[in-house]
């Protein structure tokens, strides 16, 4: 069987635009599950419920062993990548092996939407259902992510992948705006509404588990799956079959080339995100509904920036594009060095510029990948890129952290992310795609 069983599209246009509409539906429906849980929501509010079960020196026990109240939530995000890094490999070797995506995508989205939904019962002292809980549901939204992005390759052909990339992520933020700004009302006149603020929390949560799980009916009618070459072959472990994809891998060195710089670069937006607002909090002395407001300001403008990124993207190529998204990082995080102390105005131009090549940095990496793919092993590597995503993003927190402590001012601290910035561009710009797009065996596009 050749590879144009899993590599061409539907011949008939309407289904293709169908399928693909189908695909933008499963970023508007898991995006709120980033946006309001683990973004603005969860993590305070874990918080506060592991400290109400703390003894009376600050330390939760789960299964015996002391945890500080304060450190319960980032340890429970840790173990989830654990857990999605021995399970991705796996799932995805499974796919496409199988050929069927479909029905493990739809259990893993409905698990994760069903661990998020249940956090409507995290009050009192339910620390540990909430640490549960949040491990399931991240863990899930990673395999699910993983399977959603290796559809790509299949339902659009070379030279519309930027686009629908693009248009795939706008649908993400836009859905994440939408239900911010909701869950924001509610949030904000609670007493309006006469629910406590807690209630009005988990409702907040467990409304992006509902969102998720409705709208992930569209793309699990509309995708379909395609027969694969390599129905039979033998499944692995975890990390063995994580091993065996790195050494096919290095028979395509210059997709793992891409992978390294995108590992590099996804590094350090992950680290701005994750960071921004203990920047504008401790160093800007910010309040929270400032940065609140920051964050669904980053949301509505990466749509644009992601549409408006998808069209340079066709004008220029993608690789080109993204080299600019990274000098305008670099000028961004450089700006944000200099912002004045107390001044909210200037902390929203600062998300303005990150809103602006967030979503376009993103997509079109995304879609860069893809080209990169050998066929038949779609969901395979995007395992390996996924993980690169989510689960390999510590180096610069680290640094964040190491500048921080070293010099005792986050404006230093912000700016020591610009290295990452640079050595990506750096490592992004020795890639050459189209050599590496032919010896991936993939058509290489006009423009990329």
């Amino acid at each position: 069987m050749g590879t144009d069983t899993l590599r061409t599209p539907p011949a008939d246009g309407a289904a293709l635009r169908r399928e693909q509409r189908g695909w933008y539906f499963y970023d508007w429906a898991c995006s709120v599950y980033s946006t309001s849980v683990l973004t603005v929501f969860l993590g305070p509010y874990l918080t506060s419920v592991a400290e109400s079960a703390a003894d009376g020196d600050g330390y939760v026990h789960p299964l015996g062993v002391p945890v500080r109240a304060g450190s319960f939530f980032a340890y429970s995000v840790s173990l989830s990548v654990i857990v999605a890094v021995l399970v991705m490999p796996l799932v995805g070797a499974a796919a496409d092996r199988t050929g069927r995506k479909k029905p493990l995508l739809a259990a893993a989205a409905y698990t994760g939407a069903g661990a998020t939904t249940a956090m409507f019962f995290l009050d009192g002292d339910r620390y540990l259902l909430g640490g549960a809980l949040l491990i399931v549901a991240n863990a899930a939204q990673s395999v699910a992510m993983m399977l959603y992005n290796s559809y790509l390759p299949q339902i659009a052909p070379p030279e519309q992948r930027d686009a629908v990339s693009s248009r795939g992520w706008a649908f993400g933020y836009a859905a994440g705006s939408l239900v911010l700004v909701a869950n924001l009302v509610l949030y904000t006149g609670h007493d309006r509404f006469g629910v406590s603020e807690s209630t009005a929390v988990r409702i907040c949560l467990a409304s992006a588990g509902l969102w998720w799980g409705a709208f992930a009916l569209i793309p699990l009618t509309r995708l379909r799956d395609r027969r694969s070459p390599t129905r039979g072959a033998a499944a692995l472990p975890g990390f063995r079959q994580l091993a065996a994809t790195v050494r096919d891998m290095r028979r395509h060195p210059l997709t793992l080339a891409f992978l390294l710089a995108y590992l590099v670069y996804n590094d350090g937006i992950q680290t701005v995100i994750s960071q921004a607002s203990v920047y504008g909090s401790e160093e800007l002395d910010l309040g929270q509904s400032t940065l609140i407001g920051a964050v669904l300001l980053v949301q509505v403008l990466a749509v644009a920036g992601a549409l408006t990124m998808g069209r340079l993207a066709r004008a220029y190529g993608a690789k080109r594009t993204i080299l600019g998204s990274l000098i305008a990082w670099t000028v961004t995080l450089a700006a944000g060095f200099f912002l004045p102390a107390g001044e909210p105005v200037w902390f929203f131009v600062l998300a303005a510029g990150i809103g602006l090549v967030l979503g376009g940095s993103q997509a079109l990496s995304r879609s860069l990948f893809s080209h990169l793919v050998p066929p038949g092993k779609e969901a395979e590597y995007f395992s390996a890129y996924e993980l690169s995503d989510r689960g390999m993003s510590w180096l610069g927190p680290l640094l964040f952290g190491l500048t921080y402590q070293l010099t005792g001012s986050y404006r230093d601290a912000i700016i020591s992310l610009v290295v990452f910035f640079v050595l990506g561009f750096a490592l992004l710009a020795r890639v050459p795609v189209r050599r590496a797009i032919e010896e991936a065996g993939n058509p290489v596009p006009d423009r990329i």
